[in-house]
């Protein structure tokens, strides 16, 4: 068991947890995307303990920080939406400089990794534009209401596991995340078990489409995946601040961001070094 994963999972539990920040972002900034994925398909292969070695931990940190966290989270956007969202843009932009050296970007990448690269960007960026209104937690739950709480858990991991793309921002959009969130903290069997049934497909599903290019077109897969983390910048990127206080206090977060990357970096790529 590569217990290690479990503080990779809290981190990446977390950052689900949040509209705007992908879980996928999170295992590309810590260096295991691509071993995540080949763990996800290898399940069902003869080589299905040692996967297992590296997921176990893994989902027993996201579990973890997402049923000790979300309140935290929650709390953290509700009083200070501005610095918690300055924070994960210094570690987003902290940890770039990494992701072009794991991907070796300076020798291998061409014109149409460049391409792919500015159109993965645009993609997520663009993703600003996208109305998430305000709505309220679904109550006395119909047939038709599991259908659509499965199907959003569904599209939702599907997007997780696409770097720079939040999966909680699709349950946003879709209309089910205060549901989905408040089921978590309330402990909702129902509404959890229905939406983790979808999540588990849409991982599995969307995993092997991914596994498939990461092992075909690496270099190019890289390209796009370093593009969507770098179209995060836009969404995650709340507005400058209205008051002196709240810009030094995003300015510190931002900072802290920074910093976190710094040690990341440090931390999961010193064998890339």
């Amino acid at each position: 068991m590569e217990w290690k994963n479990i503080y990779r999972g809290m981190l990446m539990g977390a950052s689900d947890v949040i509209p705007g920040v992908s879980g996928g972002t999170i295992a590309v900034l810590l260096g295991i995307y691509d071993r995540l994925i080949a763990s996800v398909n290898g399940v069902l292969s003869k080589n299905w303990k040692k996967q297992l070695g590296f997921l176990v931990p893994l989902a027993i940190g996201v579990g973890t920080a997402i049923l000790l966290l979300s309140k935290l989270i929650e709390w953290l956007f509700e009083h200070f939406p501005g610095p918690t969202q300055f924070f994960f843009l210094g570690l987003i932009i902290g940890i770039l400089p990494y992701l072009f050296h794991k991907a070796d970007a300076k020798h291998s990448f061409k014109m149409n990794h460049v391409i792919l690269l500015v159109i993965g960007a645009v993609l997520v960026g663009s993703m600003v534009f996208l109305n998430a209104g305000e709505v309220g937690v679904m109550t006395k739950l119909q047939p038709s209401d599991y259908i659509l709480l499965f199907f959003s858990g569904f599209v939702a991991s599907s997007a997780m596991i696409l770097p720079g793309i939040s999966g909680s921002f699709m349950l946003l959009i879709l209309g089910v995340y205060p549901t989905v969130i408040g089921a978590i903290s309330n402990m909702h069997l129902d509404i959890i078990a229905v939406t983790g049934v979808g999540i588990l497909l849409g991982i599995v599903v969307m995993s092997k489409i991914i596994n498939y290019f990461l092992t075909n077109y690496r270099t190019g897969t890289f390209a796009l995946i370093i593009g969507l983390v770098i179209g995060s910048i836009v969404v995650v990127f709340p507005g400058w601040p209205s008051t002196t206080n709240l810009l030094l206090l995003s300015i510190v977060a931002f900072g802290a961001g920074l910093f976190a990357a710094y040690i990341l970096g440090k931390v999961e790529y010193k064998d890339e070094a």
